[in-house]
């Protein structure tokens, strides 16, 4: 049995990983804004800007060394990775942004939860995991193969 699952998670690895970091960006996400805007009373954007900025931090260096196996920290190399991670998460962000009013707008306007529109958030929620996925794989760290 711990066989088969050991071959199931080496041949799902990379997506795996991928949900796994992303759960824990998550966490990363939630803590850091609970700190500035819970403990330290910093006003609710900056807050939140800064609890995207540690996150997608957060996950930079876990896509780059546990999901993407992306080794190499030579500048050159990390400069452009970085600038292609943080880009890719700037336009999924927006993506985001624009295609939450937008589903609502085409009816995904239900109420979950006692939440406004949170039908249209766990979808628009699930575009931008697999988008940021596929930006981060083909993109920010493609591999030589890949190119």
């Amino acid at each position: 049995m711990i066989g088969k699952l050991k071959a199931l998670y080496l041949r799902y690895r990379e997506p795996v990983n991928y949900l796994f970091f992303g759960g824990l960006t998550t966490l990363v996400s939630w803590g850091v804004y609970a700190l500035a805007v819970g403990w330290l009373d910093m006003p609710v954007t900056p807050g939140n800007l800064l609890s995207w900025v540690c996150a997608v931090s957060f996950a930079f260096v876990t896509n780059k060394l546990w999901v993407f196996d992306s080794k190499s920290w030579a500048f050159p190399q990390w400069l452009k990775e970085a600038g292609a991670f943080y880009a890719g998460r700037i336009f999924s962000g927006l993506v985001e942004l624009g295609g939450l009013p937008l589903l609502m707008w085409l009816g995904l306007d239900q109420t979950l939860f006692g939440v406004e529109g949170f039908a249209a958030k766990v979808v628009i929620s699930i575009v931008v995991i697999i988008l940021n996925y596929f930006l981060s794989k083909f993109i920010a760290f493609r591999k030589k193969k890949d190119a």
